[in-house]
């Protein structure tokens, strides 16, 4: 069986992510109370029937605190079972979630607390800290439309078989913010800069001016080479922890130029490694969606 564990703020799209669950053959269950969950699990897993051999179930805020602090506990002793589970969390900035709520009009589900907009997504985050404290994918929704996230479902999740490290790649820009799902941040700022080159400014880090420009400086494939070492070693380290996602960040100041470029140099030469390695650019918004 493979069980996966959806959790999140709110207005971050988690029931979105279990419908998309759904169209990938997942059997989809919302709002299962923590205190049920383990024998809820214990049943299918037992079951013959392979229906249940895809398993993603929902966990909201709506659960007693101390419920919620024994989630941790429970996802341990499920890979003691030998019973693989992965925990998704999305998130997304409290404006980005203020704004969604005034949009659609709907009623915050801690809001019966006699609490404010402001206060009850402060309040969830508090409560759910447990859970995304154990999750090994955090999905950052706050720029991400319905259709991306579909397709970073799609890819991440749907796509790879349990004993595959789903490894992704990522560009970004510090100016907008670190990407809040990578577990490993490797800063380019101290490398020349194209932007500075009139001819080169308008350019990506896909095209091939500025390839060639970056391929010519000794500084960037040092910087390359040396990311590509770590992740060499480390990579198969995460794969033997039994680890199902790994995030690698790349940042420049803009996420235009050399984050793309070496985003696109390591994804090449990983893939020639590993079975399921993705890339994705945060700030080119025509090539934002996984490949």
């Amino acid at each position: 069986m493979r069980l996966i564990i959806v959790s999140g703020l709110s207005g971050s799209g988690k029931s979105v992510a279990l419908n998309l669950l759904e169209d990938l053959n997942f059997y989809c269950i919302d709002n299962v109370p923590v205190a049920l969950l383990d024998t809820v699990i214990t049943e299918l897993v037992t079951s013959a029937d392979s229906i249940y051999d895809n398993l993603a179930i929902g966990v909201d805020a709506r659960n007693p605190s101390a419920d919620l602090q024994s989630l941790p506990y429970l996802i341990h002793d499920l890979y003691n079972r030998e019973i693989c589970c992965e925990v998704i969390f999305l998130q997304a900035e409290d404006d980005i979630l203020l704004k969604r709520y005034s949009e659609t009009r709907r009623k915050h589900p801690l809001s019966d607390e006699g609490l404010s907009l402001a206060d009850a997504i402060a309040r969830e985050r508090e409560l759910l800290g447990p859970i995304i404290d154990s999750a090994e994918l955090v999905l950052d929704t706050t720029r991400t439309n319905v259709h991306e996230l579909g397709t970073i479902i799609r890819d991440r999740i749907g796509q790879r078989d349990t004993p595959e490290l789903s490894i992704l790649i990522e560009s970004f820009g510090f100016k907008h913010g670190l990407p809040s799902d990578a577990d490993f941040v490797f800063d380019l700022r101290c490398l020349p800069n194209p932007y500075w080159e009139m001819e080169l400014r308008q350019l990506t880090g896909k095209d091939r001016p500025i390839i060639e420009y970056l391929d010519g400086i000794q500084s960037v494939q040092n910087m390359y080479a040396d990311i590509l070492a770590f992740l060499e070693k480390w990579i198969p380290q995460y794969i033997s922890f039994n680890r199902n996602y790994l995030t690698v960040a790349l940042g420049c100041t803009g996420g235009q130029h050399r984050s793309v470029y070496l985003t696109e140099k390591l994804s090449a030469e990983l893939q020639q490694k590993f079975t399921h390695v993705l890339t994705r650019h945060n700030e080119l918004r025509d090539a934002k969606n996984s490949s």
